[in-house]
């Protein structure tokens, strides 16, 4: 009997180990199946739109109106070519390592870390220097008597955090609101400005003759245009944060290039009609330097209308919309790059809600503090600037490298034009690169301090430690096991 009894015991075969890779990725999961192509292309644009409120007019105190165009159309070709590159790349590789998963398989962990650090550098001081336009806004629009200060910043930090915090769909769901009334409020602008449109206001900006190449439309030269890349980004940066989203996107092979070009086509049409409109209607030069130029375009005698009151709230939901959409992409590449181990790996553990809570709560405070001791809201967007077409270009290269070396790599979605438009893109973010330095070159040293800290903790520790299981990693791996193969 006690043999009888005993032998189901022995004869049951011995539990499978556990897999530590599964438990490690298990605590580092997001939502899946979030996110539509309404959302994302809302996301898109929610990226952006606070640049059509502002920024964008001190550009034409590098180059006057014909520089700015000339700027503002080479940097739309820049982001146009751009998207559909990365649109190809998210449809291989649809997660939220985003364009660090595309350098990291075209080139290798230092090409991966060298993009993400990039990209983290964009999405961390930018909202750091919106929430500091956000106080400059409440400030002057007199909102509960407040002022600009740390309070406001730490209101808006903690509320908006708070809403990514409570899960990803509800906040796209509430940035897609925000963008709604910020974009709708620019078409009103529209109409208005158009009621007082005059071609002889474009180039009112007196000319500099000792300039070359200089003349009406070009005050400055033919240098000015150049100067005024960074400024000509304003109408676009931020939109390539889409593929940050992947892995909360239903069907993200077919979404993601769905949403990247019609997020691009909206802002295209949006920064055509902001910007002819607003210098026609007052001028170029009396809104050359002004924080809040859509506003004054409207106000020829400063005096405030109903018109301009309703523009300068909806400039605010902008802010909000932009600075909302940003906290979501800054925490996202920082999950992606820590659950593959190039950052610290516990800033990537996820809530109970699937919300990387360190990945938005760590880039918040460094946001707020960095908002809360300097206030230059300026010096700190330059500097995400500088981090952008860092890594601008090198997705773009990543593009280049893939087509040339993997060409039978399965594409749900080609780049029209492929390598030659993501050559444009190359060759155009260099540029704008370059130009970063012409602007601030403060900023831009600055940015290059945080890159090499950066690439010091890289080369000298995490590079030893990367979780092979992370989605990136593997994807990398597979393509060098095939290469062996092949060779």
């Amino acid at each position: 009997m006690t043999q009888q009894s005993e032998s189901p015991d022995r004869d049951r075969a011995p539990a499978a180990p556990p897999d530590p890779d599964a438990a490690y990725l298990e605590r580092r999961t997001l939502r899946r199946g979030s996110a539509g192509p309404l959302l994302l292309t809302g996301l898109g644009v929610a990226y952006v739109v606070s640049g059509d409120y502002s920024g964008w007019n001190a550009g034409l105190a590098e180059g006057g109106f014909g520089g700015l165009a000339v700027a503002a159309v080479l940097m739309g070709l820049m982001y146009t070519c751009m998207v559909f590159a990365l649109a190809e790349l998210s449809a291989i590789l649809p997660t939220a390592g985003g364009g660090y998963g595309f350098a990291r398989r075209a080139l290798g962990p230092w090409g991966g870390f060298l993009t993400g650090t990039a990209i983290l550098i964009e999405y961390v001081l930018a909202p750091a220097a919106i929430v500091c336009f956000i106080g400059d806004y409440i400030e002057s629009l007199g909102l509960f008597g407040l002022e600009s200060g740390w309070p406001v910043y730490l209101a808006c930090f903690a509320l908006f955090i708070g809403v990514h915090l409570w899960g990803v769909g509800e906040a796209l769901r509430f940035s897609l609101v925000v963008t709604a009334v910020a974009v709708a409020a620019l078409l009103v602008f529209v109409l208005g400005a158009l009621t007082d449109f005059h071609t002889s206001a474009l180039d009112d900006i007196p000319v500099d003759h000792g300039a070359f190449g200089s003349g009406s439309w070009l005050p400055f030269g033919v240098l000015g245009i150049w100067a005024a890349f960074p400024f000509g980004m304003w109408f676009f940066l931020g939109v390539e944060g889409v593929p940050l989203a992947a892995e909360e996107t239903k069907d993200p092979a077919r979404t993601l290039p769905k949403a990247m070009a019609w997020s691009m086509g909206i802002l295209l049409v949006l920064a055509l009609l902001t910007f002819v409109t607003a210098t026609g209607a007052r001028g170029s030069a009396a809104i050359q330097d002004v924080g809040n130029p859509l506003v004054a375009a409207l106000q020829p005698d400063g005096e405030a209308t109903a018109l301009s009151r309703v523009v300068n709230y909806a400039g605010l939901a902008g802010l909000v919309a932009s600075f909302f959409s940003l906290i979501f992409a800054g925490s996202r590449q920082l999950f992606a790059l820590s659950r593959a181990g190039y950052l610290p790996r516990f800033l990537s553990l996820t809530s109970r809600r699937k919300a990387p809570y360190l990945g938005l709560l760590l880039p918040g405070a460094l946001g707020f503090g960095l908002a809360a001791s300097s206030g230059d809201g300026a010096t700190m967007l330059n500097i995400a600037v500088f981090g952008a077409t860092i890594s601008y270009a090198l997705m773009s290269l990543s593009h280049i490298v893939l087509r040339r070396r993997e060409p039978h790599l399965e594409r749900p979605y080609r780049t029209p034009g492929g390598v030659l438009t993501s050559s444009v893109a190359l060759v155009l973010a260099l540029a704008a690169l370059v130009a970063t330095f012409l602007v601030d070159k403060q900023a831009a040293l600055i940015a290059l301090a945080v890159y090499a800290v950066a690439v010091g903790y890289f080369a000298c520790y995490s590079r030893h430690r990367l979780v092979a299981a992370a989605p990136e990693e593997e994807f990398a791996a597979l393509a060098e096991a095939e290469e062996e193969l092949r060779d």
